[in-house]
């Protein structure tokens, strides 16, 4: 089987059939940085690096683009808020995204263009738009002639025209039609500005899109992606923007689901964020990857503690294996073949939870094997399993896992304290005193950390 992807403008599963054989292009739209990210935001970075992953172990040369609105409505009203310029608030939240991205193992893009650097190219499609009759200037506001392309307008989000309301973008009664859609919008008092031939501005949200995902993969390129709210307006009138320019544009639509709290999608007006950082305050960086990355990209969410925590113990036990099984293969074959059960799980519309059931079946095997003595079957069960986690992102013999121990950096210095302590305890043990050796356990497992005694001497990690 090969990959086969749902594309939302067909509302249907189909084979991915790259532009370029054996190249895959992908423009993810990334944050708008009016604030840090909550785990929402980043599910959309964990689902798009695991597509990314499984591009690249199935041979084909990613490009992976992940854009920065840093200028927009929003980022203008919280700086005025704030009282500072608005590159203060874009930077230090793009900042912030960039490390939650990094945290939860995320690659890092190919290119990340900010919008604020592509003016020239957005200023260009707008000449190109004007000069096909599919775009207007009005009292230093551009905008994009919506019955121009009436015929079109609506294929990706499967509206009629007839059925939408006037765009929200500006408040203004220049228009054409309410439903035109602002593509560069005029000077304001306080606001940052750019030049162009139709007075000065800013661009618009989907402007910014279009111009900077043409620049990056071509007039045409495979995959283009973001949250299922995105859809409509954003993704609908980047598209048209960008063909009625005569770009073919993006060939393949894909949106991931949102998380959700109480039924209600997980956003900053709503106050119900949960921001990263606090997040892997209650479980490690992998687990909360492992709990975004397990259900379908496509599926909702539905956020809670209890979910998230059984998550992390689901992770734990495949990650017991792993160290079971390490401490007695020292050599792992990188280049063993996966399951084809996990092959054609993750080629069918990238369905990580099927990919994930057959991990979890292999590590069971692999239990099996360990408790049995069986090395030669230990060993290839080992391989299989981690390289199943390495496409998910999710090895903890990796370098992002293995550097860290998923909790930014703690484990190295936990790991020396209970080094001590377990020395102690041998110390004890060796000379019979196992009162005083029982207390040292006791007093680890009070602090929380489970102590298991192996062949190969004691082990430890934290209790949940």
């Amino acid at each position: 089987m090969s990959l086969h992807l749902y594309d939302t403008s067909v509302r249907t599963v189909r084979e991915f059939v790259p532009v370029e054989p054996g190249l895959a292009s992908i423009y993810l739209c990334g944050a708008t940085v009016q604030a840090p990210p909550h785990i929402g935001h980043i599910r959309s970075g964990v689902n798009f690096d695991v597509l990314r992953r499984w591009m690249t172990r199935s041979g084909y040369e990613v490009t992976f683009v992940r854009n920065v609105t840093d200028i927009d409505d929003k980022i203008i009203r919280v700086a005025a808020a704030e009282g500072v310029p608005w590159f203060v608030i874009a930077e230090r939240n793009q900042r912030a995204f960039t490390w939650a991205y990094e945290v939860l193992g995320c690659l890092p893009p190919t290119v990340e263009p900010r919008a604020t650097g592509h003016v020239p190219e957005m200023i260009e499609l707008m000449e190109r738009l004007i000069a096909a009759g599919h775009a207007y200037a009005a009292e230093g506001d551009v905008y994009f002639d919506v019955m121009s392309y009436a015929d079109r307008y609506g294929s990706l989000s499967n509206q009629k025209l007839e059925n939408m309301r006037a765009a929200g973008d500006t408040e203004t009664d220049c228009k054409r039609d309410p439903r035109d859609f602002a593509l560069w919008k005029g000077e304001k008092p306080g606001e940052p500005t750019w030049p162009t031939p139709w007075g000065r501005g800013r661009p618009g949200w989907h402007l910014e899109c279009s111009a900077m995902a043409t620049k990056y993969l071509g007039p045409t390129f495979d995959i283009h992606g973001g949250g299922v709210d995105l859809i409509f307006p954003h993704h609908e009138n980047e598209l048209t923007q960008s063909q009625a320019a005569g770009d073919g544009f993006a060939r393949y639509w894909m949106h991931n689901g949102m998380l959700k709290i109480g039924a209600e999608k997980m956003s900053k007006s709503l106050g119900n964020s949960l921001l990263v950082p606090e997040v892997i305050k209650k479980v490690r960086p992998v687990e909360l990857r492992y709990y975004l990355a397990a259900p379908h990209y496509r599926s909702p969410i539905e956020y809670s503690e209890e979910a998230l925590f059984e998550a992390a113990t689901a992770y734990q036990r495949i990650e017991g294996f792993v160290t079971r099984a390490a401490e007695v293969i020292h050599d792992v074959d990188a280049h063993a073949p996966l399951p084809q059960a996990f092959t054609d799980a993750l080629d069918d519309d990238l369905a990580t939870s099927q990919a994930l059931a057959v991990v979890h079946e292999v590590v069971r095997e692999g239990n099996v094997a360990l408790s049995q003595g069986n090395k030669e079957q230990v060993a290839r069960l080992l391989a299989e399993t981690q390289n199943m986690l390495d496409v998910l992102g999710l090895d903890p013999r990796s370098e992002q896992w293995r550097s860290s121990g998923g909790d930014l950096g703690m484990r190295a210095t936990v790991d020396s304290l209970v080094a001590v302590a377990l020395e102690q305890r041998q110390a004890a043990r060796a000379r019979k005193d196992f009162a005083a050796a029982d207390s040292i356990r006791d007093q680890l497992a009070d602090a929380g950390i489970h102590v298991e005694d192996t062949p190969q001497g004691p082990r430890w990690e934290l209790s949940r």
